[in-house]
């Protein structure tokens, strides 16, 4: 039945992509995040959805009569900087096949990015994109909140399996990127349940995210909730929410639980820890002796041996930072930081903008919000290696439509946007 369901859905959904290729963007953020057919049984599982929802998508596009622009902004520009520098790296890798089929399939997860910049014209379809990748998320963060509550924190929220989310690490790292988002939408909701089912929703996201027992997400869950209630417009009751949260999750966790957070206080005696920082200082090395780094994929015992300095500890590098620096050397980490921090800067400019024009006040939040995404993207990411996550890159083109829509209404306020 599940494998019927995604069928129905996606090719149901086709003639109205074809016709509406924002449509598409909504289909491919709820493929790509909640992985629906991950949960089927059959032939969904490894039916390409995302390829075919992003044909249709493209073909929708070129018909449709609407004027196509791209954005060029610093961001953008320097994502295919950066998509181009990484083409030099994979040719050089240490391992070229591996290198070429994760090139390959990040060009495809840009693309979507700018496909989404293009066809995403206004307030209601960028909340669309909201609402879809909200609810795709969410969808988790509900079913994961109330399994660690009937549970007790006794077991690990996880995702499903060959996801980007499939593991308890990676996927709290994408529940703590959920919480503004699910906020954002709160804020603007007027009807009275919806926006209840939203607060609960929030909550019990966060109560996932602390479920995963994922040591990074409570850190950056921390990072989080103290950017959340920074930028949210009421602080009276975000901090409710969060001293609320906070009480829930203290109350139902167990002592294992609390055994693993206070290991982040002796890492020097934990082996995955150790493991990390070994790879952290690989990644390092490779990036002082080659320019264009080891390549994608690059993090395997061959490496190890000639650069770490514990060659036999070999580990998985679980660090966004280490990960672009290894694999694409100081250029690429440069580059990788440099996007984050204009889009940042983005986000100042927006709220700066927007923050006496009453009529743009959800523009506010959504830039207010979405730095905070970033803030769990980039606090978590500190210690795990998501580099490529569509999720985050979404996050930037949001940011980049966002501002485009408020230039226009400022420099036209009879724009609709």
């Amino acid at each position: 039945m599940r494998d019927l369901f995604v069928a129905a859905v996606v090719f149901g959904l086709i003639p109205m992509v074809l016709r509406r290729p924002q449509v598409g963007i909504y289909l491919w953020c709820w493929i790509s995040y909640m992985n629906p057919h991950r949960l089927a049984f059959g032939f969904a599982m490894t039916f390409p959805w995302a390829y075919t929802i992003a044909i249709a998508t493209l073909i929708g596009m070129f018909a449709s009569k609407e004027p196509k622009r791209i954005l060029w902004t610093r961001e953008t520009i320097l994502i295919v900087v950066f998509l181009v520098w990484m083409l030099i790296t994979t040719y050089f890798a240490f391992f070229p096949q591996l290198a070429w089929e994760g090139w390959v399939k990040f060009f495809k997860i840009q693309l979507m990015t700018f496909v989404t910049i293009i066809v995403i014209t206004n307030r209601e379809r960028l909340n669309g994109v909201v609402w879809m990748i909200a609810l795709s998320m969410g969808f988790y963060g509900v079913k994961g909140g109330i399994f660690t509550i009937l549970n007790g924190g006794a077991y690990r929220v996880q995702g499903p399996y060959g996801t980007f989310i499939g593991g308890n690490n990676e996927m709290a790292l994408a529940l703590v990127m959920t919480v503004p988002l699910i906020h954002y939408l709160r804020l603007q909701e007027k009807r009275h349940w919806l926006k209840l089912g939203l607060t609960g929703a929030m909550m019990l996201t966060a109560i996932s995210g602390i479920g995963s027992q994922s040591r990074g997400a409570l850190l950056g869950m921390v990072a989080m909730a103290l950017f959340l209630w920074l930028k949210s417009r009421s602080k009276v009751i975000t901090g409710m929410m969060i001293v609320v949260a906070v009480g829930v999750i203290g109350s139902i966790m167990p002592q294992s639980w609390y055994d693993r957070m206070n290991t982040t206080k002796t890492y020097q005696q934990d082996e995955s820890a150790q493991g990390r920082i070994n790879a952290w200082h690989t990644a390092f090395n490779v990036a002082q002796d080659r320019v264009t780094g080891g390549g994608i994929e690059m993090f395997r015992p061959a490496v190890f041996r000639q650069y770490a300095p514990d060659p036999g500890n070999v580990h998985d590098v679980h660090s966004v930072y280490f990960e672009v620096m290894g694999e694409h050397g100081f250029i690429g980490f440069g580059i990788f930081m440099a996007i984050m921090a204009f889009a940042w800067t983005r986000g100042n400019s927006i709220i700066r903008r927007t923050k006496r024009i009453p009529e743009l006040k959800w523009a506010n939040d959504l830039a207010g919000m979405t730095q905070v995404s970033m803030v769990g993207y980039a606090s978590c990411g500190a210690f795990l290696g998501l580099t490529y996550f569509d999720y985050y890159w979404h996050l930037i083109a949001i940011m980049v439509i966002l501002d485009y829509l408020v230039t226009q209404h400022i420099a036209n306020p009879d724009t609709q946007v």
